[in-house]
Parts: structure tokens; C-alpha cells; sequence
């Protein structure tokens, strides 16, 4: 465009008129419709035009034929050719002619009105926890910003922060592909994992676009915005912060475990989890968001490797604690050997509570009221086991407990957070509270 425009010596604003866009004829045939539906009306109506003689025309017509049949006729007429020249001057910008492409433009454009108009979501965590919320929630609105923990050190994520010395990339990357709004072929793209090849081995093919992205925009705020226009994502992905923060743990014999990989395996009881550095920043877009959300979630997710590193970033915990939203933490469904043995659902919340330093961290804890039986002695052969719902201990802590099924299964009997039960559950559960 800018290069026929250059060409032809014409101003930016005359560009349309340039042959050979298919977009004159149909604003053209709009016109015309509009004019015909002007006519029909003043007929109708019986108005007094500006044009003294179209007037005289209508009203010689009018004599011959039956106004309201001329009314009518105009309007039809007017109606079809603006209907038609409007939407195929769409289609010829957006250069769409399948009428199977047509379909989906129209509901695309649709459901992504509807979906702006939707609650402002903030969702803090990490692991495929997180990305289980958002491929749910992004059917209920476009307003979502994901805070993502960035204290993985293990996997191609790990791999990638000791080589080029930048932030985990892991989760985030997740968290793009969930919020995509297509899972096609680049969604796919990202989530590819190479698995042959001597330093490719082991990487998924977004973890290094990140990287390269990093590398060439100069941070990762900036390289996720990037990478988030490739696949279109609905809403924001973003690091809790940009300091290169490192996990450890406490335990109950006094030991101190580094890595957030390590923790898990170290087979002790975690006493306190700390960041190194202590006093990590969040980032300004991290806190802008939360405190305009309608809706908080934390989790789902690993208690310790996932949802609480976020918290640490005081910065964060305190603005959860001063938000007006709604706030809503998801209860893991089984114990995670390593981190929550033996641990009820007054047990996460307690380590939310102590971890965050705030007390209103949290309103509601939602709970699975369902597990089937089948799924137990899978779990039991891992030393994994449901999560009690102490519920007395919960109200002693001030928090509300919201009981639902939001699980599925899957072939190996391992029960995982459904996506949709999920997202519905929580978002009927949202809806109540603003008529409360």
C-alpha cells in the first residue's frame, strides 16, 4: 500500500481510491443501499425532501403505485444493497472469500466483543496448574493477566537461565499457548519439544523463541508482549518480576535446600520457603492489574514450587491484600509428596497466610467435592492422598469454603483440574458475589 501510494504520489488519505482493491465498489454499493433506504423512509413518512424535484419524482410514483408498496420497495432494496456492499467491503479488506472463513470472522468478532466486556481476571501461580486456569477462563473474557512465577531453575527452563542468563521461560511459554486464541498449527509450534539433536535435546521450540526474543528486544517484559502478538493471545502474560530470583527452602531439621527443583526431592517437611534475593521487585504491570481486577485467583497448582514463590515479592502479597476484587485461592485436589504431606486444605491456607505476611490474602477456597474411587490406590502406590476438608479449621481462619466438582480423569486414573468445570464453576461463583 504505502509503497503504491509512494508511487502514485498521492496522499495517505486518497490511498483507498488506488485501482485494484475491491473496496470502492462496495462502498459504492452501500451508498446506493442508503440512499434507496433514505428514499423509502421519506415515502413512508411522507417527509419533505431537501431536493424539491426527487421530491416531485417520489410523488409521481406515488400516484401510480401505493405508497406504503413504494415505501417498501425502496426500503428492501436500500436495505439489500447496503447489507451486501457493507459486508463485502469487509471481506474484501480482510481479503476473505470462503464463505467457511466468513463464518468464522463473524464469530470471532462476536465472541471477542463479548469476551472485552468481560471481569478483569488477575491469575498468580505457575506449572501446568496455571495454564489449566487459562485455557478455561479465556471462553469468559479477554480481560486476563496471567502473574507467572519465575523461580523454575529445572528442565529446558533451567537449562536456558544458567546458559543465557535470563528468567525461566518454562511457564510463561505455557501460558501463552493457553491464552491462545486458536489452537493451530503455531500454538503447536511453540509447545514442539525437540528430542533428538546434540543442545536442541530436551527444549521446546517457544522456550528458545523466547530466548532469541529476550536476546533481541532486551528483556523479557518486552519479548513476551512480542511473542504474545504471534499468537494472538486474550490478555497478558507476565513475570512476577524481572530479578533473578532462586528458591529455597527451610526444612524441619534445620537444613536449607537451594533450586526450586531440589525442594520437592529433598524427602523433609518444608518449615519456610525464602527467595534469593529477599526483596525481589514486582513489576509495575503486575501491580497496576491487580488492583484493578474485578477477580483474583491463586492456583491451581504446586503450593510451594507454584503459587506461594509469587507471594514472596512482598509487593505483590500486599497489593492482593489492598485489591477490591473478589479473591479466590484453588485447593489442590490430591497431597504432593515432597511438599503438602498430609497437609488439609486449612494447611495450604495457613502457608499462604504466613508466606504472604497478609491476612486478607484470601476470601474463598474452592474445594473438588468429588474423587472417584478408582483413581485412589493410583495415588496411594505414589504416597499421595485427598486433601482433607477440615472446614471447622478453614472458618477459623475467616475464609469461606465453596465446594464443587472440577476434575476430570484420565486413562492412567490420574485426576487433573478440568479446564471448563473450572473456569465455570468459578465464574458462576464470581457472578454470585457481585449480587451478594
Amino acid at each position: 500500500m504505502k509503497k503504491l501510494i509512494k508511487k502514485y504520489k498521492v496522499p495517505k488519505q486518497v490511498g483507498w481510491l488506488i485501482p485494484g482493491l475491491e473496496v470502492k465498489r462496495w462502498f459504492l454499493i452501500s451508498f446506493i443501499g442508503l440512499l434507496f433506504l433514505t428514499f423509502g423512509a421519506m415515502v413512508l413518512f411522507n417527509m419533505q425532501p431537501v431536493i424539491l424535484f426527487l421530491f416531485d419524482w417520489l410523488k409521481d410514483i406515488a400516484k401510480t403505485v401505493p405508497t406504503d408498496l413504494t415505501a417498501g420497495v425502496f426500503v428492501i432494496i436500500g436495505l439489500i444493497l447496503f447489507i451486501k456492499g457493507w459486508q463485502n467491503s469487509n471481506y474484501s479488506m480482510f481479503d476473505i472469500h470462503d464463505d467457511r472463513d466468513k463464518n468464522a470472522v463473524l464469530e470471532s468478532l462476536y465472541r471477542r466483543r463479548k469476551l472485552n466486556r468481560g471481569p478483569k481476571i488477575v491469575v498468580v501461580g505457575g506449572g501446568t496448574g496455571l495454564s489449566t486456569m487459562l485455557k478455561g477462563i479465556k471462553k469468559y473474557t479477554n480481560n486476563i493477566t496471567a502473574i507467572v512465577t519465575v523461580g523454575d531453575d529445572g528442565g529446558s527452563s533451567g537449562r536456558l537461565r544458567e546458559e543465557m542468563g535470563i528468567l525461566p521461560p518454562g511457564d510463561i511459554r505455557n501460558c501463552i499457548t493457553a491464552l491462545a486464541d486458536d489452537e493451530d498449527l503455531v500454538t503447536e509450534l511453540f509447545r514442539y519439544r525437540f528430542k533428538t539433536g546434540e543442545g536442541l535435546e530436551g527444549h521446546s521450540f517457544g522456550n528458545l523463541f523466547l530466548t532469541a526474543m529476550c536476546a533481541i528486544t532486551g528483556d523479557m517484559v518486552r519479548a513476551v508482549k512480542e511473542s504474545s502478538k504471534v499468537l494472538s493471545i486474550r490478555g497478558q502474560v507476565l513475570p512476577a518480576t524481572l530479578d533473578d530470583m532462586r528458591l529455597a527452602a527451610e526444612m524441619n531439621d534445620g537444613s536449607i535446600v537451594h533450586g526450586e527443583s531440589n525442594i520437592p526431592e529433598s524427602g523433609k517437611k518444608i518449615v519456610r520457603l525464602f527467595s534469593e534475593p529477599a526483596n525481589c521487585k514486582a513489576l509495575d504491570d503486575v501491580l497496576i492489574a491487580i488492583a484493578h481486577a474485578d477477580l483474583i485467583i491463586l492456583g491451581p497448582g504446586s503450593l510451594y514450587t507454584s503459587v506461594i514463590p509469587n507471594l514472596l515479592v512482598k509487593d505483590i502479597s500486599r497489593a492482593i491484600a489492598a485489591a477490591k476484587a473478589k479473591k479466590i485461592y484453588i485447593c489442590n485436589v490430591m497431597t504432593q509428596p515432597g511438599e503438602t504431606d498430609n497437609y488439609t486444605v486449612s494447611d495450604h491456607l495457613k502457608a499462604i497466610i504466613k508466606h504472604s505476611g497478609v491476612n486478607k490474602i484470601v476470601d474463598t477456597v474452592l474445594v473438588n467435592d468429588y474423587l472417584p474411587n478408582q483413581c485412589l490406590d493410583v495415588y496411594k502406590s505414589k504416597n499421595s492422598y485427598p486433601v482433607k476438608i477440615d472446614e471447622e479449621n478453614i472458618r477459623k481462619l475467616g475464609i469461606k469454603i465453596y465446594k464443587k466438582g472440577v476434575i476430570d480423569m484420565n486413562e492412567g486414573k490420574f485426576v487433573r483440574h478440568s479446564p471448563r468445570n473450572l473456569a465455570r464453576a468459578i465464574y458462576v461463583w464470581y457472578r454470585k458475589q457481585g449480587k451478594n
